[in-house]
């Protein structure tokens, strides 16, 4: 109804602006609200991102949870069959946006801007909708799926984010090709000790086991410890890569990579055998003191500082 639109354009300098810059923002918002709405340690770190990369980040996390839900929260009644053709449907829909700009769903919408501004390529979006789908199709992992899920789902995820941080660099690819080791290592780490931390509600929830050759109900000391020391050298790889960073981001990532750090060292004083009953968590207050040390250190996460002569 064209009767109904009765708020006039806003101005700026004297000048109005384009028609669609208020539905720009509106996507970018609403991307906002399914992180503070879904993520508090992610909310809170990501406050230290620069503008714009503090949106363009939100922007590519917002499309990653909606299809995480589209996945892992059905409606009432939908099957696996539904929810696989809404995650299709999803994935199209989004690599048609990366090709026109734009797209009616908001968060899709939001991401698109966010890869055309960034250099956000369908070769990194493809495997992450390969992953989602695995989750509907798969119940265990080998050592070959896993590394495939856990590249699909978490190490193109940090790439995704990695050109949003270059992305204002004098030689973006370069910067890229330069750090995405570090970004691929540090996805991987966050990937696995959400596996390791979500080992009931993964079993249990989703009749689901992501870690090769482990029961998640019969977890020994010693596979835990096999498994941390895995993610804490990830954790360790990336560690050496955030201070070459670029200063809008190096806090934010700083601070996650510390977040983690302290969750995967929580973890080992956990006894394995709990593990599949209880989700190991971060008091308020100490993810509060973690992200101010952070940004203390300026964005150089603790165990580099420690090894610098």
């Amino acid at each position: 109804m064209r009767g109904a639109r009765s708020r006039p354009l806003r101005r700026s300098s004297g000048r109005a602006r384009a028609p669609h810059v208020q539905y720009d923002e509106v996507a970018d918002a609403s991307a906002a609200l399914v992180i503070d709405a879904y993520s508090s340690s992610f909310a809170l770190a990501s406050r230290l991102l620069h503008r714009p990369v503090r949106s363009h980040v939100r922007n590519v996390y917002a499309l990653v949870r909606v299809a995480d839900e589209v996945v892992d929260a059905p409606r009432p009644g939908q099957d696996v069959s539904q929810r696989a053709r809404a995650l299709s449907a999803l994935r199209e829909e989004t690599l048609t946006a990366l090709g026109t700009g734009q797209s009616s769903n908001l968060v899709v919408h939001a991401f698109a801007r966010t890869a055309a501004a960034c250099g956000i390529e369908p070769e990194l979006v493809t495997p992450f909708f390969s992953s989602m789908h695995t989750d509907l199709e798969r119940r265990e992992h080998d050592e070959d799926s896993f590394a495939e899920y856990v590249y699909g789902s978490a190490e193109v995820v940090g790439l995704m984010c990695l050109r949003t941080f270059v992305a204002a660099e004098d030689d973006p690819a370069a910067r890229y090709a330069e750090l995405a080791p570090g970004a691929r290592r540090l996805g991987a780490a966050f990937q696995k000790v959400n596996f390791l931390r979500d080992l009931g509600e993964d079993l249990d929830g989703l009749d689901r086991a992501y870690f090769p050759g482990v029961d998640p109900r019969r977890l020994s000391d010693e596979q835990r410890d096999a498994l941390l020391d895995d993610i804490d050298g990830d954790l360790h790889a990336a560690a050496t890569v955030i201070p070459a960073l670029p200063d809008s981001a190096r806090t934010a990532v700083c601070a996650a990579h510390d977040l983690f750090a302290d969750l995967s060292a929580r973890l080992r004083r956990t006894p394995a055998a709990s593990l599949h009953q209880h989700r190991v968590r971060i008091p308020n207050p100490v993810k509060a003191r973690l992200v101010a040390a952070a940004l203390l250190r300026g964005g150089r996460p603790r165990s580099v500082l420690a090894a610098t002569p």
